[in-house]
């Protein structure tokens, strides 16, 4: 993996607390249904779980028994659903030292699954002890008890370098592990206990896979922004992909937990995507498209967390996942210039492609002609052989026009969304 910062001695040798996080959405209650196991034996989807069993850690449990209460931040409960209702098949809890030293290393679980992120259970807490069983909760929501079977120093270092392929601070995800994590990992299996509502439903696999037709593919398209023109016409032309069967459908999937600073709130974000699947819903390319929310936080990891993605769609039942352009990348805070190549996710998510048994469709490079009445998206490289001229408008020009209260063209975004985005986002 190529990197702007792979130089081992910008690795981080200190590790400090910083008790405040990005939260993209809130949890209020909790979701009483999600006490009994789910049953996973009438799943629709054709696509077999990583490694070969959905897991479901729901069961009973005696709360009284618990040793300590955490109270988890707002990621670790992103990473306990996910365990909980099978997300992140085949773990069955946060991961041991040895697990999490083959992940970092090697991308393999003991068992020689590929596996693309460690996912692990930080704490401040050096009294925590292996063998006690601790109560994990998040705002007001019993959601599991872990029984700690692994208590280690994790070398933060070299899980920057490994996993981010860069050891400075500039990067998000390395900022994230140093300042934001806890010096102490612990591993150990999770029984669940009950599921938060958050702003945004997030089914769960299980409940995905019976949405999901039976004998077709199901092309899943990953987002952290609003949907505009672009993207929509992206992630419904995806599915006429050559790798693509017919009559497949696309699982528009966007995670809604925390991601970077500069996002749009996950709130804006969920209600931006409830106006547009309205709004699209009687269109032929609406029949065919799904959705459902991920309560997953980012790790702008790159070519890695591309990996990580397309497993936790497997779960969900899709058989192939859409990489953009610097999937899931992050520029320097400093210099603002990019970590990975344009391409480097692309590459190294066909590169493992055949053994997770989930196949990439690279995004294509789609540009708007026309004028504001009459326009049709078509790749660059058309508009280039025809000689049309390409309408542009940058991010930061469509910002500018939002909070002015200007028109903004249809051929950008959908009039919907502008909306939402005009009400709740300042």
């Amino acid at each position: 993996m190529q990197s702007k910062y792979a130089d081992a001695s910008n690795m981080l040798s200190a590790v400090i607390s910083l008790n405040t996080g990005v939260s993209g959405f809130q949890a209020t209650g909790s979701l009483r249904a999600q006490h009994a196991p789910q049953q996973v034996s009438m799943m629709a989807s054709k696509q077999e779980p990583h490694g070969g069993k959905l897991i479901n850690l729901f069961g009973e449990v005696d709360v009284s028994t618990a040793d300590k209460t955490i109270e988890l931040n707002d990621r670790q409960s992103c990473d306990t659903q996910l365990l909980c209702n099978g997300g992140f098949s085949p773990l069955t809890g946060f991961m041991s030292e040895t697990e999490y030293t083959g992940v970092v290393n090697d991308m393999r679980l003991p068992s020689g699954t590929i596996m693309g992120l460690p996912v692990v259970m930080d704490t401040f807490d050096s009294s925590i002890e292996e063998g006690q069983k601790l109560l994990l909760t998040y705002k007001g929501t019993n959601m599991a008890m872990m029984t700690v079977t692994s208590k280690y120093t994790p070398d933060k270092p070299l899980e920057c370098v490994k996993a981010y392929g860069v050891g400075t601070i500039e990067h998000p995800g390395v900022r994230m592990v140093a300042m934001e994590r806890g010096p102490t990992y612990l591993g150990g299996d999770l029984v669940g206990i009950d599921t938060p509502v958050r702003d945004f439903p997030c089914a769960t696999p299980a409940e995905v896979r019976e949405t999901l037709p039976a004998d077709v593919d199901v092309v899943a398209f990953q987002c952290r922004n609003p949907v505009h023109r672009a993207h929509y016409e992206l992630f419904t032309r995806a599915l006429d992909a050559p790798n693509v069967g017919d009559d497949a459908v696309v699982l528009v999937h966007p995670t809604c937990g925390p991601t970077q600073e500069d996002d749009i709130p996950g709130t804006v974000r969920y209600k931006t995507y409830e106006v547009l699947i309205e709004e699209t819903k009687d269109t032929d390319s609406g029949k065919r498209t799904r959705w459902a929310y991920l309560p997953y936080s980012m790790h702008m990891a790159g070519p890695r967390e591309a990996i990580q993605h397309m497993i936790i769609r497997k779960n969900f039942g899709c058989t192939h996942f859409i990489i953009g352009r610097d999937m899931a990348g992050s520029k320097s805070s400093v210099d603002g210039e990019d970590f990975y190549g344009a391409f480097d996710a692309q590459d190294f998510a066909k590169a493992n492609a055949d053994e997770l048994g989930v196949q990439p469709v690279p995004s294509l490079n789609l540009v708007c002609s026309g004028d504001d009445e009459s326009f049709e998206y078509i790749t660059a490289d058309e508009a280039k052989e025809k000689g049309l001229e390409v309408k542009k408008l940058s991010g930061t020009k469509f910002r500018q026009m939002l909070r002015a209260g200007e028109d903004i063209p249809e051929w950008f975004a959908f009039k919907s969304v502008v909306e939402v985005l005009r009400a709740e986002w300042k």
